[in-house]
């Protein structure tokens, strides 16, 4: 009897066992998928999507191409890094909260780790000549780029005479000095009005304001907040308000960044802030790595850290707390409007820092005929943008020194 009593009350011990081991390789699988990805995914976030959706749906069958495309809107729908927010949906889909964690770290760590060993060579030997036109030779080459994504996303946000009107009201807040977060507020605004005023509908409308829930948190986690002085908790808060309200492009990215590091703050120059794009665009992973630069060069490894924590905790708290909400979001024609003003914004503010980044970096007939042969080539050939950047490498040492 007491051997039937034992051998029964360790069953369950026995299936609690096999799911702990099940989840286990399912948390390992999703970890070195990721830092795979993490390691060799160049091209930006259309090319990382890409090749999530080779692995997650062709090769290893975790979910369906309808499954895929829905977790797509997720993150369309919400600020962040596209891209990283994909990686964090499927490792929650697959292996809960433990999986939701190991897919995003795991995803940015080699991006990381590689942004960080290139700051400490910048920093280090910026200085030599050939450096210095390697960085002349790259600058140009990383306006054409935005200018490229510039052309491309404004095609797809003016989906309206309005909307275009908008933008470019925009673009020109922006260049006369309005807050970048006033902008972007106040093209949602706007747009969010004018579906009412057409439509009658009155703010009461408690089901419509719900579904507005995730914009709402993104600006309200986005307020600015002064930052004297260049210490670690201000890099934090800084790139954790950039990461919580920024939408559309990773391009986007630089706007914020020119406001708050070039302009308001003074700790970097135009020249270091293209410098941390190129950075960005030349390695793999999430763009939003660039902080991970700036935060190094601002403060060295400690502000590497907490910078690149900081530009990417909101991704993780958006993924957890947006899943409730979407069913609202894709089907309110309201909060649809909404959004088409947030990526109008983005794209006017894209424009408004490409013209001043130009204005700053374009200051010879080389520089000029680099950047607009580069643009040229990328509009019409398609080219990978990495091919772009080493030939910037080269003029640059060619001519530069």
């Amino acid at each position: 009897m007491d051997k039937d009593n034992s051998s029964s009350h360790s069953s369950p011990v026995v299936a609690s066992s096999a799911s702990d081991d099940a989840t286990d390789r399912r948390i390992g699988a999703i970890a070195w998928l990721f830092f795979k990805l993490g390691t060799v995914a160049f091209g930006g976030p259309a090319a990382h999507l890409a090749m999530m959706e080779d692995e997650v749906v062709r090769r290893r069958r975790w979910m369906t191409s309808q499954e895929f495309l829905d977790l797509i809107a997720v993150t369309n729908l919400i600020p962040g890094p596209n891209s990283t927010e994909m990686a964090i949906h499927i490792g929650h889909r697959q292996a809960g909260w433990r999986g939701l964690v190991v897919a995003g770290t795991c995803f940015i760590l080699p991006a990381f780790a590689i942004v960080l060993a290139l700051s400490w060579l910048y920093v280090r030997y910026r200085s030599l000549p050939v450096t210095t036109g390697i960085l002349l030779g790259v600058q140009p080459v990383v306006i054409a780029i935005i200018a490229q994504a510039l052309w491309r996303l404004g095609r797809t946000a003016c989906k309206s005479r309005m909307l275009a009107g908008l933008g470019v009201v925009a673009a020109g807040a922006s260049l006369a000095g309005v807050h970048e977060l006033l902008v972007l507020f106040g093209c949602a605004v706007f747009a969010g009005g004018v579906y009412l005023f057409r439509k009658r509908m009155q703010f009461g409308d408690g089901a419509t304001l719900r579904s507005l829930a995730p914009f709402v948190l993104g600006a309200a986690s986005g307020v600015p907040a002064s930052a004297p002085a260049a210490g670690l908790g201000s890099l934090f808060w800084i790139f954790a308000k950039i990461g919580s309200v920024l939408y559309g492009s990773g391009y986007v990215l630089v706007a914020f960044l020119r406001s708050d590091f070039v302009e308001r703050h003074g700790w970097l120059t135009e020249a270091q802030l293209l410098d941390a794009v190129a950075i960005g665009q030349v390695t793999p992973g999430p763009l939003f790595t660039t902080a991970t630069f700036i935060g190094y060069v601002i403060a060295g490894p400690a502000g590497a850290v907490w910078s690149t924590l900081g530009i990417f905790l909101p991704a993780f708290i958006f993924v957890a707390i947006s899943a409730p909400f979407v069913p609202r979001l894709r089907s309110s024609a309201l909060a649809a409007e909404v959004l088409d003003g947030l990526t109008m914004g983005s794209v006017a503010l894209m424009l408004a820092v490409t013209l001043q980044l130009a204005y700053a970096s374009l200051t010879s007939p080389v520089s000029w005929a680099l950047g607009l042969g580069s643009l040229l080539v990328l509009l019409w050939f398609k080219l990978n943008a990495t091919w772009l950047m080493a030939a910037g490498v080269v003029v640059g040492v060619l001519l530069f020194r």
